[in-house]
């Protein structure tokens, strides 16, 4: 039996075991999962070393940031599938969710009083540290966190990478020895039936949610929650492991082969779609990799020898597998190193001195269009390919890769200033964004304004060096016709086509 990483798992409290406890407790926060989850994996191993049975505890708060009912319902179909997962595992599934506001307080901190240790999910970036610090301080028994974000453990190493270059070249220094240590697919295979018997004074007070009449009523039975209920559900999107399965599937078998000549065309869907799926846990990047990579009957074998940075030829593949690879190991885990190892990667103070100094030098540059937030979350710009982008973010809760990008870099050039723009960005992205509130959505964010890129000339007034696009050339570049035309609803009549409005080219 594969046993997990040393180098995936922190204890937090220093406390022992409680080898006397009634049940293992996994608290299931960020890998909302039951295959491919090293945080499984762990918990099992420990209801096997004490012979005792796993309790597994999902639960979803309403007091989060930007908390909707766009979130709360992927979340709550992603607990509906997990329910008939271990449904057929000899585990005990708690899912609860909160009825009102404060209602779960208590609730991990009564079960851990009968656990034998906690296990759940080193996971480094919005609230969720700080929640698990504080859980901390309330578990009497040993807590471990442990890290099943990606194929490089985020903690392996110690130094903060500025560039994806020095990322990838460390990776390729590196990660070899890590795509031999995959977690298990199925971690409760081999588990025995037991009982579990969770006392009255806690099943009475937090009683476990019943999925499957919630689910039945749709997603307006999340309207009589405390929580937002402007940002819709996404009809596009469904969350669980079923939806994220499939997108997979449909992903290798009909758009890996386009994926690195296409992806950045709009009116192609050549990209996965998986970062949501990604972001909640419904799926695992070390199961994706596998999947994608056995498309080619890959092996370690064919990586190459040297580590030179470069972002083709050191995997061994075609070029588009190469390519997928690049953004979901490379991209996506260079976000969880920075969120990893540092507390400001949400601040604009972490950006490169060299960015925040142009910036800072032009941040009196007259702007010839300039948006409240509110015209921004509503599309009434001048342009109209940002605001299909941002009518796609808003109804889906998705915006296609490449334009994001351009999104993000016409909000700095259409505010009055980069901290403004940097408030309005994080906004916007988290609040309807399935795949928001994440390392990678930070890493795209604040590549807007120069992190983990380099300066560029000429220098230019808004952006001075920090590298400017324009919808003009999205449209040259990109195929984008169907694209605009779909998303163009709620878009006002007096808008340029693709215009970008700055006399300051």
């Amino acid at each position: 039996m594969n046993t997990v990483p040393k180098n995936r798992i922190r204890t937090i409290n220093g406390l022992p075991a409680a080898t006397t406890g009634d049940f293992v407790l996994y608290w299931m926060i960020a890998n909302r999962r039951s295959k491919f989850n090293f945080s499984l994996q762990r918990a099992a191993e420990y209801a096997r070393q004490f012979r005792k049975p796993l309790l597994i505890l999902e639960a979803l708060r309403c007091d989060y940031r930007w908390n909707c009912d766009r979130i709360h319902w992927f979340v709550t179909q992603g607990m509906r599938d997990n329910q008939a997962e271990f449904a057929q595992q000899s585990v005990h599934y708690y899912p609860y969710l909160e009825p009102e506001l404060g209602a779960g307080k208590g609730l991990l901190a009564a079960l851990a009083q009968h656990a034998c240790v906690v296990v759940s999910d080193d996971f480094p970036c919005f609230f969720l540290p700080n929640m698990t610090d504080a859980a901390a301080r309330q578990i009497p028994v040993t807590f471990e966190l442990v890290d099943s974000n990606g194929l490089y453990p985020m903690r392996h190493t110690d130094r903060i990478f500025k560039r994806a270059y020095d990322f990838r070249r460390h990776l390729q220094k590196h990660l070899r020895p890590f795509l031999q240590e995959q977690p298990l697919e199925n971690p409760l295979s081999d588990l025995q039936p037991q009982v579990i018997e969770i006392p009255e004074s806690i099943s009475q007070r937090w009683p476990a949610t019943d999925l499957e009449s919630l689910i039945a009523q749709g997603p307006q039975c999340l309207g009589r929650l405390p929580i937002n209920h402007e940002v819709a559900v996404s009809n596009l999107l469904p969350g669980g492991r079923s939806a994220a399965l499939q997108r997979l599937n449909q992903f290798v078998n009909e758009r890996l082969a386009i994926y690195g000549t296409e992806r950045n065309h709009p009116d192609v869907h050549a990209t996965s779609g998986l970062s949501a799926y990604l972001h909640f846990g419904h799926i695992s990047a070390h199961e994706i990799f596998l999947q994608a990579t056995a498309c080619e009957a890959w092996s370690i074998d064919q990586i190459a020898d040297k580590a030179n940075g470069s972002s083709s030829g050191w995997w061994g593949t075609s070029e588009t597998l190469e390519s997928f690879l690049d953004q979901l190991i490379t991209w996506r885990e260079l976000g969880h190193n920075m969120c990893a190892l540092t507390d400001n990667y949400d601040r604009y103070e972490s950006l490169p001195d060299w960015s925040r100094h142009t910036l800072q030098k032009h941040a009196s540059d007259r702007r010839e269009y300039i948006y409240t937030l509110e015209e921004f979350e509503e599309s009434q710009t001048h342009d109209r390919l940002w605001n299909a982008a941002q009518n796609q973010l808003r109804h889906e809760g998705i915006i296609h890769n490449y334009l994001r990008m351009l999104w993000g870099k016409k909000i700095l050039h259409w505010t009055e200033s980069p901290q403004i723009a940097l408030e309005y960005l994080i906004e916007l992205n988290n609040k309807y964004a399935l795949d928001g509130r994440n390392p990678n959505s930070y890493s795209g964010i604040f590549w807007c304004l120069g992190r983990y890129d380099r300066p560029w000339g000429p220098e230019r007034k808004i952006f001075g060096k920090v590298r400017y696009m324009t919808s003009e050339s999205t449209v040259r570049k990109l195929r984008v016709r169907s694209y605009i035309e779909q998303y163009s609803d709620s878009i006002s009549t007096n808008q340029n086509d693709c215009g970008d409005g700055d006399q300051n080219h």
